[in-house]
């Protein structure tokens, strides 16, 4: 049987973590490979890392075909839907995937509209449904993070080192944290990332630090000093009433003290 690894299907596998992987080698030598591995033709697109493991073993497998996708693409999104169901996936690679699936979409869609005839009606502009995946919400809400935190991931995916998105992946650095530290240039990145946690902790603090320092300070409007003098009677004025008001309130109870009995 022969079977095609594709780097692109496999590169949304997240990488199993030593114990995981351990659990999953020790679980598939005592009980066999239970579950098929699903290929499309040749290409496999579902169990990359008990292939490896049945392979590395010589444990045997099965494998059954899935023939419903009509391209590479259409892999690709069934892969993401299934990865983006998981409960075990973290948000960052929630937010990863989701903001991938919105790319292939959105060239599907340029595709689409590229091979229909040109300068459609106006009218028929208007009665077009927004296209899916059109707005930040849209891939915030399939990731099931907030729109900050998708913006937060493509900033670290635009701008972060591979060592400070592994750092992310792994869970050593927060979302938030990390999307700060791709400000970085890319050694002081690496440098961090090598540094550990708290070395992470303090390159995010010290780049919003910096933020903070840079960012303008708000105009304080000028104030008439008579204007200011005047209000400071009116306040004046107005706790002497209250004064006024509670000594009054003071008096009739007493007085009411006095014909009960009390005093």
């Amino acid at each position: 049987m022969n079977i095609t690894l594709n780097d692109d299907l496999r590169a949304f596998v997240d990488p199993l973590t030593p114990i995981e992987y351990t659990a999953l080698e020790r679980s598939l030598l005592a009980e066999g490979c239970r579950d098929a591995l699903v290929l499309w033709g040749e290409t496999l697109i579902d169990g990359h890392n008990r292939y490896e493991i049945c392979r590395k073993h010589g444990i045997e497998f099965r494998t059954v075909q899935n023939n419903s996708f009509a391209s590479i693409d259409d892999v690709m999104l069934w892969m993401i839907d299934n990865h983006l169901a998981r409960r075990s996936v973290s948000d960052f690679q929630r937010g990863v995937l989701a903001l991938k699936k919105k790319e292939i979409v959105t060239a599907r869609m340029a595709e689409e509209l590229a091979s229909k005839p040109p300068q459609p009606e106006a009218d028929d502009m208007e009665a077009r449904p927004p296209p899916p995946w059109n707005t930040r919400e849209d891939v915030a809400k399939a990731a099931r993070v907030s729109s900050n935190t998708i913006s937060q991931i493509e900033r670290i995916q635009k701008a972060a080192t591979p060592q400070l998105r592994e750092a992310v992946r792994a869970g050593t650095i927060s979302i938030n944290a990390a999307a700060n530290v791709a400000q970085l240039p890319d050694e002081l990145q690496i440098a961090a990332v090598a540094g550990g946690r708290k070395e992470l902790q303090q390159a995010a603090r010290q780049v919003r630090e910096q933020k903070m320092a840079t960012r303008p300070k708000k105009e304080t409007v000028p104030v008439d000093p008579a204007d200011q003098m005047a209000a400071l009677k009116a306040e004046v004025a107005s706790l002497k009433d209250r004064v006024a008001t509670l000594l009054t309130e003071n008096e009739v109870l007493k007085q009411r003290l006095v014909h009960a009995g009390v005093a």
